[in-house]
């Protein structure tokens, strides 16, 4: 049995963080996070799920750029916030 690649993939772009410095939210209110994501739509910096804000996630449903890649050291992996999967 084959599995369906994710449609949302189609919404995958060549991106550059716009803030590689940290989640762009919580640096703006202080706030600290745990893990950083980045979009992969438009290059948003957000924080993650375990993060008290959870920025990365709010980012996602507020514009409709399902797919984060992770933006920690030595992690290479991408997650559909709709589909709630690995990508």
């Amino acid at each position: 049995m084959t599995v369906a690649p994710d449609p949302h993939l189609s919404l995958v772009r060549p991106v550059t963080p716009r803030n590689p410095q940290g989640c762009e939210e919580c640096l703006r209110l202080g706030s600290p996070w745990v893990h950083l994501r980045l979009c992969l739509t438009c290059g948003h910096v957000g924080c993650c799920d375990s993060s008290p804000l959870k920025h990365a996630r709010g980012h996602a449903v507020a514009v409709a750029h399902p797919i984060v890649q992770s933006l920690e050291p030595g992690e290479n992996w991408r997650w559909c916030f709709v589909h709630e999967a690995m990508v």
